[in-house]
């Protein structure tokens, strides 16, 4: 099947590794062309040799509000034309609500959810009939993660975003869509595995609640990303898809 991708051109935020990074490497790999960003000048410079010469680095924090107009137009001057975004940020700091101080949650605020706002809302600007907003959010945006306080608190309110900003571009031809990843194996998800002790024990637990029993690889969440950000899936939008092995029993 071909999705189309072959010259559009994207941006990728928090793609110096992780669900970030598979995206943007399955977005090249399909033809596709990225400007990817990452807080580490290192860290993304190296994700960017990694993908070729259809890839750019660029390190910026999506906590700054000159981000997102920086990275559109890299995307114009390097590679002539913008097609869409794929917002994917870090997870916040774990911890139950005792734990997680004023300071974290401010700070997860400016860089998780008013990040995210203001690279959507100025993509939206941007862009042209058939470009695309992706944002990459959690399985919390259904469900509550212990443990997970302030994402529990954040990634749901991005969801009702990408729902408004759906109908509210639709009618220029602009999709909006989000996923929901859940246990997928990553370098983030291992690390809240060993928050409880024994990570080997945490992740069998997590895994018999999965109907596919296994963690999703990386590659697998980057290729849904890939499909939902191309010109194949040009007939959805506001649509919250879980990325989870079948993890969410709801409808």
């Amino acid at each position: 099947m071909d999705l189309g991708l072959k010259d559009r051109v994207y941006v990728v935020t928090g793609a110096s590794r992780g669900l970030g990074l598979a995206s943007a490497r399955a977005l090249t790999a399909d033809g596709a062309k990225a400007v990817l960003s990452g807080r580490d000048e290192k860290a993304v410079a190296e994700a960017a040799e990694e993908l070729g010469p259809n890839a750019l680095g660029v390190a910026v924090d999506n906590a700054d509000p000159a981000a997102a107009a920086r990275l559109i137009a890299t995307a114009r001057e390097r590679f002539g034309r913008f097609d869409g975004v794929l917002i994917s940020v870090g997870g916040p700091p774990p911890g139950f609500l005792a734990d997680n101080t004023d300071e974290q949650w401010r700070s997860a605020f400016e860089s998780v959810f008013l990040g995210a706002v203001r690279m959507a809302r100025t993509a939206a600007e941007e862009l042209d009939e058939g470009g695309v907003i992706g944002f990459v959010l959690s399985g919390s945006v259904h469900e509550p993660i212990p443990g997970l306080t302030v994402s529990n608190g954040l990634r749901p309110g991005l969801a009702g975003l990408a729902k408004s900003m759906a109908d509210e571009l639709g009618p220029r031809g602009i999709r909006v869509v989000g996923l929901l990843p859940s246990r997928i194996d990553t370098d983030r998800v291992r690390q809240l595995d060993a928050l409880s002790g024994d990570a080997e024990a945490a992740r069998t637990a997590n895994e018999s609640r999965i109907p596919l029993r296994r963690y999703g690889t990386p590659e697998e969440f980057g290729r849904t990303a890939a499909f939902l950000l191309s010109p194949a899936a040009s007939y959805l939008t506001g649509l919250m898809l879980p990325v989870d092995g079948g993890a969410r029993h709801g409808f």
